[in-house]
């Protein structure tokens, strides 16, 4: 943090010559140790948030690296542009990043010596992309300045400005993360929440991250972009309790499309939107479709159907879009302050596939 946020206090002791009892001592003491903190309590820079990140904020790279914001848009921008997709590709790598190890770019990480990539974990494998791009804007800081921006901040403001290009809403992204010296494939395995998992998983999922569940509700709105591969709903479609049939919450008109080019057996990696009406728009349409049968995983459909407070959340932003977007900020910045490394802790990465 910039020295001048600290606003040392003058003459606070008295001088070494004058004669002090005990008492007095730790009078000054106490005096001068609360008005240290005094400007961190009062310092709009710091933000201190209740998951283990309270030396995050927005401004941290506004004289180390001036142009890192620029930089990182810049290059998101050509890559949706060029790809509408890549918008849902980067804010899920966020998201999977963040429920493994807290937000410290453990995902970036390529199997070495001593590390097995999270990259080859079940919800990740021939899933998870936009390294490509993560890469690029790496290279690009490390040239504007060298050794200064962490993958996991990059990683952090990257889902931020795909949000935005896609439509959605804006927020300031509090900064200061590090990157981790590991991966966890077994923490990947383990803690992300899949298409097919009951409720009760997915809010204890959530919860072991700190989210409650009202994020879990708001975040998964996050599908309202990108695409989904057949293999994760095809039980959906043929067998979704082990007796053959269908998924009765599934609107029929819809499961015949979908089971057009998803068949029973091949046809794994074939893709479809998350939000079949608008899956380039960062909008309310996901909750609308869950309204009437038509979510594509079975985790987006129990939304609307496994619980009363997860219900009356899904109609309330399906009615009101700017509800949705308030509350998305609110929960986003929540989970990207996930035990992030800060300090001396970590690293930060010259190459963020590997650590230095």
């Amino acid at each position: 943090m910039p020295s001048s946020l600290y606003k040392y206090p003058k003459q606070v002791c008295s001088s070494p010559s004058t004669p002090k009892t005990l008492e007095q001592d730790m009078a000054v003491y106490s005096i001068n140790f609360l008005l240290l903190l005094l400007p961190l309590a009062l310092s709009p820079l710091c933000l201190a948030f209740p998951h283990g990140a309270p030396f995050l904020y927005p401004q941290f790279y506004d004289h180390s690296c001036p142009k890192a914001h620029q930089i990182v848009q810049s290059i998101v921008a050509k890559a949706v542009a060029k790809e509408a997709r890549m918008a849902a590709s980067l804010l899920r790598l966020h998201f999977h990043d963040c429920f493994v190890k807290g937000c410290d770019a453990s995902i970036l990480l390529d199997s070495s010596q001593g590390i097995v990539s999270e990259k080859g974990s079940i919800p990740n494998r021939n899933s998870i992309r936009g390294f490509e791009v993560i890469d690029e804007i790496k290279s690009a800081l490390e040239k504007e300045c060298p050794r200064t921006v962490s993958c996991a901040d990059i990683l952090a403001l990257a889902a931020r400005d795909s949000t935005v290009l896609a439509g959605g809403p804006f927020w300031e992204v509090p900064l200061g993360r590090r990157d981790s010296l590991g991966a966890s494939i077994q923490g990947s395995n383990r803690n992300i929440p899949a298409p097919n998992n009951t409720l009760p998983t997915i809010i204890t999922k959530f919860k072991l991250q700190g989210l409650d569940i009202v994020d879990l509700v708001t975040l998964l709105g996050s599908h309202t972009i990108g695409f989904s591969r057949c293999t994760s709903f095809r039980q959906r479609l043929y067998n979704q309790t082990g007796n053959g049939l269908p998924d009765f919450t599934l609107d029929g008109g819809y499961a015949a499309r979908l089971r057009a080019g998803c068949p029973r057996s091949g046809g794994d990696q074939n893709l479809f939107p998350t939000d079949f009406v608008s899956p380039a728009r960062f909008d309310n349409f996901y909750f609308k479709n869950l309204l009437v049968g038509k979510g594509l995983l079975s985790s987006d459909e129990i939304l609307f159907t496994g619980s009363p407070e997860t219900r009356r959340l899904v109609e309330l932003y399906a009615a009101d879009a700017g509800a949705f977007f308030a509350q998305f900020v609110k929960s986003i910045v929540k989970m990207g302050n996930i035990t992030p490394l800060t300090g001396s802790k970590g690293e930060i990465r010259y190459n963020c596939r590997k650590i230095n």
